[in-house]
């Protein structure tokens, strides 16, 4: 493991807060959409140590703008945008790379299109042949796929992890209909793990939440030993988070969390150094 450069050091963040954002922290069908008392339970956690991160399939620019949008006025320690890119508040509040982590990942997702070709074609003429859903490619090189249903969209990964068998490197991001190609390496998971090194911390000082296919691989104990869940959660996360030990809320989005929090952290105790 690399040593981490001294200007990256923060020895005031003891542990780690990391939610997922739509469905976890905001949830258009709850009342309320985000709960205000949340945002106090966090503050009084960071005032123990806790770095606040949101870790989201969003990109950057949208995940700020969603904090405008529901009223979420105070700032994440840490945003990881697109379930792998790592970003941190600067001056004037211009979000900016945190580490080297984003420049490897962009630099392997480069590489996974290439590498990964012959298999992506594959997989792109079974969904046009046999699926009602679409293959869908960007300007940048981005690809996924929009399934017309879930039933659909779980046959799909199905056939995508026929492949994954024998290049463990094809990986996805799926959340619901929706599904976008990525590099195995480069998940919500392993970011969070990225962030905890650079901050001098491991997963036993790890607190992950989230309610969707994409969160999965964060919902792990080789990433964060505390795991939540919010009631909104689809039963895959609800059955994992259970199998782990971890908490499943009553409750959803943000009061799920405020019931997460209250679980593992008592009255806003941090964990023990």
């Amino acid at each position: 493991m690399n040593a981490r450069p001294a200007y990256m050091a923060a020895p005031k963040h003891r542990f780690i807060l990391c939610f997922d954002f739509d469905g976890t922290l905001v949830h258009p069908e709850s009342d309320p959409v985000y709960h205000p008392g949340f945002g106090q339970m966090i503050q009084l956690l960071r005032s123990q140590g806790a770095a606040w991160v949101i870790n989201t399939g969003r990109s950057l620019n949208q995940t700020v703008q969603g904090l405008a949008q529901y009223g979420i006025f105070h700032e994440p320690d840490f945003i990881i945008a697109q379930e792998s890119d790592i970003y941190k508040p600067g001056f004037f509040s211009r979000w900016t790379d945190y580490g080297s982590w984003n420049r490897q990942a962009r630099r392997a997702q480069e590489r996974f299109a290439k590498d990964h070709q012959q298999s992506l074609l594959a997989i792109r003429h079974m969904v046009e042949t046999q699926t009602n859903a679409s293959f869908l490619t960007g300007s940048s090189g981005e690809m996924g796929i929009v399934g017309s249903n879930d039933l659909e969209m779980d046959g799909i990964c199905a056939y995508i992890d026929t492949h994954t068998q024998q290049y463990p490197e094809i990986g996805y991001h799926r959340n619901g209909i929706y599904l976008r190609f990525s590099h195995s390496g480069y998940s919500k998971g392993t970011a969070l793990s990225e962030l905890a090194r650079l901050l001098g911390l491991d997963s036993s000082v790890c607190f992950a939440a989230g309610d969707n296919f994409n969160d999965l691989s964060m919902l792990d104990p080789r990433h964060a030993r505390m795991i939540a869940c919010p009631s909104n959660s689809v039963e895959p996360v609800k059955h994992i988070v259970r199998n782990y030990g971890g908490f499943i809320a009553s409750r959803p989005a943000s009061e799920g969390m405020m019931e997460a929090l209250t679980h593992f952290f008592g009255n806003s105790q941090a964990p023990a150094a």
